[in-house]
């Protein structure tokens, strides 16, 4: 496994699949590896924490950084390149450079109640796409808002790679796997453990024959009466857009604080008319 810092070095490779990270690997980031290397010739992950996305006050400096233990993650994986490159080597010209912005769609969900998180996203990943030339891209469904996002920048301005979006990885009590969830003490993950939970009853629900959206979510923010809820939204999956009805196909989308750790989570909902 080489690992690069640079991009004149990043881009003396051939890259066929790539996984974007922050680093902090867990499961649900080797899940993405396996699917790529199942399908991919080579295949590069990226590891930058990218300060774009962090809004002033958010948890840039505190976000784990294990670089090391996950170098050893992604060598017993097989992947052939890591990509780490520095925030200068990224933004040269610092936070005020050129950046990429999604209007609409980046302005819903996390994008409101993160102003400018989405153009970081949006930002980082089109510079990756453009260093790297990845005919695939790995995201997971965890990140679905962010996944909508990127499609539309894919779509708008024709970039030649293909995302690829795979199952939430979650652990035994149904908290989808995230870098910040070793920031949750004990009581906090017994509190985290609503957000599933709420989905679970949105699933429910809908599969009994309810597709009132509003009701859904009433339903999701009883389960979700201990946290601090950010939004519990039922949308478009494409446009993040809200919508009347669940049926036949929407996105059931959740973000609340565990204490001081933010979380999110979503259902994919697609039910034959």
């Amino acid at each position: 496994m080489q690992i690069f810092t640079t991009i004149s070095e990043m881009r003396q490779v051939r890259t066929d699949g790539l996984i974007p990270t922050m680093g902090a690997l867990h499961e649900g980031h080797l899940s993405l590896v396996r699917a790529a290397r199942a399908a991919c010739e080579t295949v590069t992950v990226s590891i930058f924490v990218n300060p774009t996305q962090f809004s002033a006050g958010e948890d840039l400096a505190k976000y784990p950084r294990t670089f090391e233990a996950d170098c050893e993650l992604l060598r017993a994986e097989g992947v052939d390149f890591v990509f780490a490159p520095s925030a200068s080597e990224i933004y040269p010209a610092g936070a005020a450079g050129t950046l990429v912005e999604v209007p609409g769609i980046g302005q819903r969900l996390d994008g409101a109640s993160r102003p400018g998180h989405f153009r970081g996203v949006a930002t980082v990943v089109a510079k990756l796409f453009n260093i790297v030339q990845p005919r695939l891209a790995y995201f997971g469904q965890k990140d679905a808002a962010q996944v909508a996002v990127l499609r539309a920048m894919v779509r708008d301005l024709n970039l030649p790679a293909e995302l690829r979006v795979c199952p939430t990885v979650r652990d035994t009590d149904g908290l989808a796997l995230s870098s910040r969830n070793r920031f949750l003490n004990a009581a906090e993950r017994r509190a985290a453990a609503a957000i599933p939970r709420a989905l679970e009853r949105a699933r429910a629900l809908v599969e009994t024959g309810t597709c009132a959206s509003e009701t859904v979510r009433q339903a999701m923010l009883w389960e979700l009466v201990a946290l601090k809820v950010d939004y519990a939204q039922v949308v478009h999956p494409e446009t993040l857009e809200p919508v009347n009805n669940v049926c036949p196909r929407a996105l059931i989308a959740i973000a609340a604080w565990a204490g001081e750790t933010r979380l999110i989570d979503n259902l994919l909902i697609e039910k034959p008319r």
